[in-house]
């Protein structure tokens, strides 16, 4: 599928974090973000879903996304957030309930085209018995 989005990625660095570390998390997740610091954030750019997407199939969390990006889904994009250190080792991990001493990964998703729904169900489409189900047996 072919989809344009603008992902905006927020990570706060705490004075007790090594920020290139912040970064490594960042990029685990979305490779090939360009990152900048700003007032004890780390900001990153990306246009695509990619990696992430690899990650939350592999992981079989697909469910679990699509509630998580439901939460904060409007008619432009949809926001989540996610636990820095899961981060860190290539694994995603939705943060809920209260945010993190060290503070979590914001994402916002800018969805330009398909619809925000099409791209969520790209990304991390709808199951059945724990298993992706083809748009095409719809």
């Amino acid at each position: 599928m072919i989809y344009s989005v603008d992902v905006r990625i927020e990570a706060p660095v705490r004075d007790t974090e090594i920020t290139d570390r912040v970064g490594d998390a960042v990029e685990n997740l979305f490779p090939g973000v360009e990152l900048t610091h700003e007032d004890g954030t780390l900001v990153g750019e990306s246009h695509e879903l990619e990696r992430f997407s690899e990650r939350l199939h592999e992981q079989a969390i697909l469910d679990t996304a699509r509630r998580e990006f439901a939460k904060r889904k409007d008619d432009d994009g949809f926001s989540f957030a996610l636990k820095k250190q899961a981060a860190f080792k290539g694994v995603v991990n939705f943060a809920v309930g209260n945010p993190d001493e060290l503070g979590d990964i914001g994402v916002h998703v800018t969805v330009r085209d398909p619809t925000v729904d099409e791209l969520i169900d790209h990304i991390a489409p709808p199951t059945e018995d724990g298993r992706p189900i083809d748009p095409d047996e719809r």
